[in-house]
């Protein structure tokens, strides 16, 4: 069987076959028809019904009476395990079910504050408040405080200005990750504290 069905004769191109070093579209998913390399398969039929282990010659002829395409779903059984179905049109809702999956997923942005132990308490407040709008947007709060020289002998200091930091900020957010050091920076990440809840 050399012809796809619908869609998939859009993947049955040199461009999709392993032709003038093009990797097969099937290399990375599925074996189609003609690239099914097992002499037996156990065959699943367009009502997804189990045929049972025939020849490969059976399966193809059997996909072709319909109309549709023979795919290895399973090539690591014993024997490879494939279905008949129309190869394009799986295809097809594959890639709309990832989009739809993709459109799903919440992005979660991180914001970040930077301070020093010497930081004063005015700009501090800056910064706090700043991170108060940004929880309340929905965005984690990553705290940065950075020591240089003699500083880092003192982390005690900046430990105790992120603890004051998330006391302030308590009612709208909770500290998904404590206070550590790394290298010249201690971090912290605070999230939203409906995050929490959920």
């Amino acid at each position: 069987m050399t012809s796809l069905n619908g869609y998939a004769r859009l993947f049955h191109s040199k461009h999709d076959l392993n032709i003038e070093g093009c990797k097969a579209i099937s290399a990375a998913n599925y074996r189609v028809n003609d690239q099914i390399r097992a002499r037996e398969v156990r065959l699943i039929n367009d009502n997804n019904e189990n045929i049972g282990v025939v020849s490969l010659r059976t399966a193809l002829e059997m996909a072709e009476a319909k109309n549709l395409d023979l795919v290895e779903v399973s090539p690591n059984a014993e024997p490879p395990v494939c279905r008949i179905m129309d190869f394009g049109k799986f295809q097809y809702e594959k890639r709309r079910r990832e989009r739809e999956a993709k459109k799903q997923q919440k992005v979660i942005e991180i914001k970040e504050i930077q301070l020093r132990p010497k930081t004063d308490q005015h700009h501090l407040g800056f910064k706090v408040q700043n991170a108060r709008d940004w929880i309340r947007q929905g965005m984690k709060v990553r705290v940065r405080a950075r020591f240089r020289g003699r500083e880092r002998d003192y982390p005690d200091i900046a430990l105790q200005r992120m603890l004051e930091i998330a006391a302030e900020l308590k009612d709208v957010a909770f500290v998904e990750q404590q206070p550590t050091m790394e290298g010249n920076t201690m971090l912290m990440v605070l999230a939203p504290a409906a995050d929490k809840k959920k």
